[in-house]
């Protein structure tokens, strides 16, 4: 058992390991000059750390990644929101309710987790676009809270079956009504779960580049995602700014998950431990 354990660890180690070099890199390239990059970031005979890239990225004439950031938190918090209110209740009533089509809906609910993004382009945009929210973070968050609708009702109806029915019954024999029984003991037992969603969707949304493709378009109004391939020059391409604003990028959703690993880390592995 040692034995195994010792080869585990090293094992996973090695794995970490291969998986931290791309990021090593970007992060060399986003600290250092870019003179002494040419002959590779690993090369250590001179290493002047430096922070110009972040804030050029920042303060970018182009595509400022600061707006693009602001303008991807005014998306991303609602699209996680509203998607999560209404799962959560929708899972419930799924997991303890019985109504007429109700297996037919959640395989149509499960279904809908198969399709593709790219295959439902056009369409969605044209709905959008009849409605007047192209070009609208409304639409986009309207967009992305459809999206996440079906895994996050999946997500919560499996964990809601987890639960015992006999401290719900227990609650309407003392005289609770069906609002009080969720909102006193559901709810507050299915944090873990929320806050495995709540990690997953935000992380979604925040990475999502296709959506934002088409339906944002005016320059005001790019997310993060959208601004970094901006920052391209026609015949110079800054790599260091490039990296520093994917790496500005990156650390958000990295800060949420912090945030939430207490309730994700519970969610993941089956919401059990106290």
């Amino acid at each position: 058992m040692k034995v195994r354990s010792v080869a585990t660890n090293i094992v996973g180690w090695i794995v970490g390991l291969i998986w931290l070099i791309p990021f090593i890199g970007v992060l060399m390239t986003a600290i250092r000059p870019m003179d002494e990059l040419l002959n590779g970031w690993w090369r250590f005979d001179t290493f002047n750390p430096t922070l110009k890239n972040f804030l050029k990225s920042w303060n970018h004439p182009t595509a400022p990644v600061g707006q693009g950031i602001v303008n991807s938190l005014k998306v991303a918090i609602p699209a996680t929101i509203i998607p999560l209110v209404l799962a959560v209740m929708a899972g419930y009533y799924f997991s303890r309710y019985k109504f007429p089509m109700k297996r037919t809906l959640f395989i149509l609910t499960v279904i809908t987790l198969a399709l593709p993004q790219q295959m439902i382009a056009v369409p969605v945009y044209q709905m959008l676009l009849s409605f007047g929210l192209i070009d609208s973070f409304i639409g986009l968050i309207i967009l992305h809270s459809a999206w996440g609708l079906p895994w996050i009702i999946f997500f919560m109806r499996n964990f809601f079956t987890t639960l015992p029915v006999s401290i719900e019954e227990a609650a309407r024999i003392d005289g609770a009504s069906d609002i009080l029984v969720f909102f006193k003991i559901v709810f507050p037992l299915s944090l873990p779960a929320i806050g495995s969603a709540a990690a997953l969707q935000f992380t979604w949304v925040w990475s999502d580049f296709f959506m934002a493709l088409i339906t944002i378009y005016s320059p005001d109004k790019l997310l993060a995602t959208q601004r970094i391939p901006l920052m391209r020059g026609v015949y110079h391409v800054d790599w260091g700014i490039l990296a520093s604003a994917s790496i500005i990028v990156m650390m958000v959703p990295i800060l949420v998950y912090l945030l939430l690993q207490k309730y994700y880390i519970r969610g993941m592995i089956g919401w059990s431990m106290k």
